[in-house]
């Protein structure tokens, strides 16, 4: 795959088969993930707000359909800013937020990186070259296993900062500042078989979610994350990885980062009102309408809509015996 800003959706069909599919898996719904925005709709009844997002519609003559925010034209970035506050974070503010959490982490400043001031305003950073060092008490596997998750992602740039989503700028792997760049950069340092590095990356990746709303960020955020895991791979072995670690890996993101309304815990779009026909003995038929009464009350664990599922990878599923049990993930914010 070639390196640069665009993942293009034909080059994934032709290079990696069934990847494509993996990522597009809604596992909430037992589809796929659907558009979610009209940003689409003139151009057919497949790409309606409430479409799936199917393999066909975005590739072939279709294959540059998707793009990154910094590539749509000035009116669509604009549109979606004012009707879904689609607000891009350049990479150097991730970079510093990233920094705070690993402050707290590691106990001490600077472990990945320095920030350095520029007269605009803004910083850039200047990455720490010597290999991670941990505090006591604390292993690199302890860092990779540490669950952090990003909200409202879009495409991700919190977790994988392949570029500046703001101004279009490629990075490469030894500079990036994401979640996830670090957990790979720290695996990178300290193994060194193939075997036991697919193991801790599977870990880094099981250890790390994020949420979005719109299907075509959605898209993305989980491409990027299949492709950084390409790109580490190759930059610390000089190959790329075969396809059924790509499958398993493409298998993990389609659980860890789903498609959410982050303020009702539910599939977008999915509350609505409900019309209850009861039909008594004697053949007297009773009709109510009710309406969502999380919407009502602003109480987001009494949404009709349909929950999130998410998989915690650290427990079993009981049915399967497999690593990975299923839970809502509204059930994660119930306090006791």
């Amino acid at each position: 795959m070639r390196t640069g800003i665009d993942i293009l959706e034909n080059e994934i069909l032709e290079q990696y088969p069934d990847v494509l599919e993996i990522l597009l898996r809604d596992h909430t719904t037992q589809k796929n993930i659907f558009w979610a925005t009209d940003n689409y709709q003139h151009l057919g009844e497949a790409y309606r707000f409430n479409s799936q997002i199917l393999p066909e519609l975005i590739t072939g003559e279709n294959g540059d359909i998707i793009m990154p925010r910094v590539h749509k034209d000035k009116i669509l970035q604009q549109s979606r800013s004012k009707e879904m506050a689609e607000v891009f974070t350049p990479s150097w503010i991730c970079n510093a937020q990233n920094n705070l959490i690993d402050n707290a982490w590691f106990g001490r400043s600077d472990v990945f990186n320095s920030e350095i001031s520029l007269d605009n305003g803004s910083y850039k950073w200047e990455g720490n070259e010597e290999r991670i060092n941990f505090p006591k008490g604390k292993t690199w596997r302890d860092y990779i296993r540490d669950t952090r998750l990003e909200m409202a992602c879009g495409e991700a740039p919190y977790i994988t900062s392949r570029y500046d989503s703001t101004t279009g700028e490629f990075i490469p792997v030894k500079k990036r500042i994401g979640i996830l760049d670090r957990k790979l950069r720290v695996i990178n340092e300290n193994v060194n078989t193939t075997g036991e590095w697919l193991k801790a990356a599977q870990t880094a990746y099981k250890s790390t979610y994020a949420f979005e709303w719109q299907g075509d960020s959605l898209l993305l955020a989980r491409e990027a994350m299949l492709v950084t895991f390409i790109e580490n791979y190759t930059h610390k072995f000089g190959k790329e990885p075969q396809q059924k670690s790509l499958d398993f890996i493409a298998y993990i993101i389609s659980w860890n980062v789903w498609q959410m309304d982050g303020l009702k815990g539910i599939v977008p779009n999915t509350c609505g009102g409900l019309t209850v026909t009861e039909v008594d003995l004697f053949g007297n038929v009773k009709t109510e309408n009710s309406f969502c009464k999380g919407c009502m009350d602003n109480n987001i664990l009494r949404h009709n809509g349909t929950y999130c599922l998410i998989k915690d990878w650290s427990k079993k599923d009981i049915t399967t015996g497999r690593s990975g049990k299923k839970i809502r993930f509204i059930d994660l914010l119930k306090t006791k």
